[in-house]
């Protein structure tokens, strides 16, 4: 934070410059996360079109629920274990490539990321009601609103609790994966509640990185490594929000 006083002390002209450029790298970020999370939501709902049926087949998963041969095949056979981890792999190879990568390609690997998301997230319609998708969906979206609303706002440097927040996620990640072989409900829930409150810190946490590395950078004038930093900061709060949305989901959806 103390970067964000100077450079807004350097003159009233840079100011406004800087303060003008600001805002349109936040809607570059909000609009690259908004058209990322309809690719996910459309890639889901299309998945799930072809896997789930309501006609009698030799796989019933619920009342009047069953799967497709497709969905066998992608939700009870070994491929289910590529389409579950996918998603993190290219998330750490995005990481990795992204100062090879150009805008334009970085932006293009983010949207199949966030395709290969929302095969990966696509059971959720095989389990929970419609219903209570779409209200978790908004419930979501209003609490991710003011969370990244109160991080770009605020006065206070929150940049301390990346590290707390960080080992909060790799927590989850290997509790996630030990209760897959555990299957315990308790762990299950605990992992939830905490989820949830991990990636709440962690959406005003990357809004205010955000913009303190604009306001760190704008003044070098480097349009490409912004314009990289922009689609970074998309995926950021993107994970955060799709993150807190499955924990909210596994908290409170009706299930089928």
């Amino acid at each position: 934070m103390a970067e964000y006083q100077t450079t807004r002390t350097v003159g009233g002209v840079r100011t406004a410059a800087i303060d003008e450029g600001l805002r349109a790298h936040m809607n570059k970020v909000y609009g690259t996360m908004s058209v990322g999370m309809i690719i996910t939501a459309a890639a889901a709902w299309a998945l799930s079109g072809l896997a789930i049926a309501t006609e009698p087949t030799a796989y019933q998963i619920g009342a009047n629920t069953y799967l497709t041969e497709f969905g066998a095949t992608l939700w009870t056979s070994p491929l289910k274990w590529v389409v579950m981890f996918l998603p993190l792999v290219m998330v750490f190879a995005f990481g990795a490539m992204i100062n090879r990568l150009s805008a334009a390609g970085a932006q293009l690997f983010f949207y199949v990321f966030a395709a290969a998301m929302g095969v990966s997230i696509s059971w959720i319609f095989a389990v929970f009601t419609g219903f209570s998708i779409i209200q978790v969906f908004l419930i979501t979206a209003i609490a991710f609103a003011g969370l990244s609303l109160w991080g770009y706002t605020t006065k206070k440097d929150i940049s301390g609790w990346g590290s707390f927040l960080i080992m909060g996620v790799i927590g989850l990640i290997v509790a996630s994966l030990v209760n897959i072989w555990l299957q315990s409900p308790a762990i299950m829930y605990a992992v939830s509640m905490i989820g949830v409150l991990i990636f709440a810190g962690l959406t005003a946490y990357d809004t205010q990185k955000i913009k303190t590395d604009y306001i760190a950078h704008a003044a070098h004038g480097d349009q490409e490594w912004l314009a990289k930093s922009a689609i970074m900061g998309a995926l950021n709060l993107y994970l955060d929000f799709i993150n807190m949305f499955m924990f909210l989901l596994q908290l409170f959806g009706n299930r089928e």
